[in-house]
């Protein structure tokens, strides 16, 4: 399967996606390779905000400055390590609750769901990281960041339902 078609394609019916996804078997080296490249991009998108960060602290005295290297090497840890962890995490936590609903998914379905979800949002999440780095806060970012979260809430939605209660 093609990744950026299905990302484009999960924007309009994200089940169809999912239910592909899920139909080539269980995998895990392929949900550990969608997460990552979800983080990939998430630490991509951070780049042009943490940029304007540190050309913003050319102002401030060099005592409390970040420089740009530092400010980079932090959202890269954050990202690549932290955010794996967090992802797994949250998979688990849904898991529990849509046990408590009905669900009855094995975890690599719902871990699936999860980090193709993450995955499909990346042109707003880039988009946003655009937004953020070259015209800072303001209506835009707000406008751009409420498409980011209410895509992310629908396509992982709409992937958690497949995953856990429509048979495998």
């Amino acid at each position: 399967m093609a990744i950026v078609p299905n990302i484009f394609r999960s924007w309009r019916q994200p089940r169809v996606v999912m239910r592909a996804l899920l139909a080539q078997g269980p995998r895990e080296d392929r949900a550990l390779a969608t997460l990552m490249a979800a983080c990939l991009v998430i630490f991509v998108s951070l780049w042009p905000m943490q940029s304007r960060l540190a050309y913003l602290d050319l102002a401030l005295p060099e005592a409390e400055r970040v420089p740009l290297e530092a400010r980079m090497a932090g959202a890269a840890f954050a990202v690549i390590f932290i955010g794996p962890l967090l992802a797994y995490t949250l998979a688990a936590l849904s898991h529990i609750v849509a046990r408590v609903f009905g669900g009855r998914a094995t975890g690599y379905r719902v871990r699936m769901a999860l980090f193709w979800s993450m995955l499909a949002v990346s042109p707003a999440l880039l988009l946003q990281g655009l937004v953020a780095g070259f015209m800072g806060p303001g209506a835009a970012l707000n406008l751009v960041g409420v498409v980011l979260v209410v895509a992310f809430a629908v396509i992982w939605g709409a992937s958690l339902r497949v995953a856990e209660f429509e048979a495998p």
